[in-house]
């Protein structure tokens, strides 16, 4: 004879309770959004207090604005790959066309494919292995420059804009 569901006694570990209600709110949801004031009486239907809600919500954004800029960190350094790949191809097509000219056979120019293309496999190996100790001090570095960046056209802005409005 079956147990009835309802008379079963269940516990589950917090990430299976996160994956069901993940699961539950995404089936319920027609459009797949939520405004602010259904977030906060979800949360407040969980017995989760404002305060809680609100610091959570803040740590999420402050995981959307890294993701954001990892995602820009990664888009630059493919981009950079790809210049230094086209470089390594027309460079190396060219060396390899004058060496087939003046010698009729490959000789010379495969050392320089040789040694520029290992060079350049490592730096594909590098710009695609993104959970490497290199990759993350890339990142702060890049990211750092960024930030300098940043403040720099800033700066120059409202010089700019102070001159426009002084003469």
């Amino acid at each position: 004879m079956s147990v009835p569901e309802s008379k079963v006694t269940r516990s589950y570990h917090q990430e299976d309770i996160q994956q069901i209600l993940n699961l539950a709110i995404a089936r319920q949801a027609n459009s797949g959004e939520f405004s602010r004031t259904q977030l906060v009486e979800i949360a407040d239907e969980l017995g989760i207090s404002h305060q809680t809600l609100l610091e959570a919500e803040r740590d999420w954004l402050l995981q959307q604005t890294e993701h954001q800029k990892r995602g820009d960190f990664n888009l630059y350094r493919r981009s950079r790959f790809k210049k230094r790949a086209g470089k390594f191809l027309i460079i190396n097509g060219c060396l390899v066309g004058v060496d087939l000219l003046t010698g009729g056979q490959l000789s010379w120019s495969l050392y320089i494919l040789l040694f520029w293309g290992t060079g350049l496999g490592l730096n594909a190996w590098n710009t695609y292995q993104p959970d490497s100790e290199a990759y993350e001090r890339d990142f702060q570095r890049w990211y750092r420059q960024h930030q300098l960046s940043q403040v720099a056209r800033s700066l120059f802005n409202r010089v700019d804009n102070w001159l426009k409005t002084s003469f």
